[in-house]
């Protein structure tokens, strides 16, 4: 079964064009690591205005989806990006999570 996962995370309007860079170059190791874990139709949409991104991504398998945050290359991932968004601790970005109240398929 599919789950549709969306996140707003915290991202400083300013902080916006190097996000999307970041992202456009992004490292292969990085892209193999989110559909190794799962990861598909992932998308991340720009809310300047609010002061988010909003990040969707569908898995079919939550467990494997999870330990993903646990390698390497997604903390090396998160303390990359820790230079220009706001993030917790463990320097996961700090988001929030995204209830689905509907879908059309």
């Amino acid at each position: 079964m599919t789950t549709r996962i969306a996140l707003a995370l915290k991202l400083p309007a300013e902080a916006l064009p190097e996000y999307a860079r970041r992202h456009r170059d992004m490292s292969d190791d990085m892209r193999t690591s989110i559909t190794a874990h799962g990861g598909r139709n992932f998308s991340i949409f720009a809310a300047p205005a609010l002061g988010v991104v909003i990040v969707y991504v569908e898995v079919d398998r939550m467990d494997l989806w999870s330990r993903g945050a646990d390698t390497e290359i997604t903390k090396a991932w998160w303390s990359y990006m820790a230079q220009i968004m706001p993030t917790n601790e463990d320097l996961s970005p700090v988001s929030t999570d995204l209830d689905l109240v509907f879908h059309l398929d």
